[in-house]
C-alpha cells in the first residue's frame, strides 16, 4: 500500500469517525432537554459515519492479515485514536439517553 492511499484511508477514518463523535455528542446533548427522539436520530447518523470509518479500518486489517504490511504513523494512529474514542462517545451516549429517560421519566 503506497503512502499516498495509507493517507486516504486514515483521512476517511478520521472524518467519519469524528463525525460519528459529534453526532454522539448532539445526542447526549438533545436528550439532556428530553429530546429524545431527535437524539436516537444522531445516535442513528453516528453509528451510520462511525460504520463507514470502521468499515476503512476494517479494510486495513484484511490486508495485514494477508500479509500486507501498510506503514504505521502518526496519522494512521491518530485515526485509530479517534476511531477508538468514537467508539466509546457512541457506547456512552446510548447509556445517558437510557439515563435521561429515566431520570425525567
Amino acid at each position: 500500500m503506497e503512502d499516498n492511499e495509507m493517507t486516504l484511508v486514515a483521512f476517511n477514518i478520521i472524518a467519519n469517525v469524528g463525525d460519528a463523535r459529534s453526532n454522539y455528542i448532539n445526542a447526549i446533548d438533545l436528550a439532556a432537554q428530553g429530546k429524545y427522539e431527535e437524539a436516537e436520530a444522531k445516535i442513528e447518523a453516528g453509528k451510520a459515519s462511525f460504520n463507514e470509518g470502521h468499515s476503512a479500518h476494517q479494510g486495513l486489517l484484511t490486508k495485514f492479515a494477508n500479509g500486507e504490511l501498510p506503514p504505521m504513523d502518526i496519522l494512521m494512529t491518530h485515526a485509530e485514536d479517534q476511531l477508538m474514542s468514537a467508539e466509546a462517545f457512541g457506547i456512552l451516549a446510548e447509556r445517558f439517553i437510557t439515563l435521561y429517560k429515566k431520570v425525567n421519566g
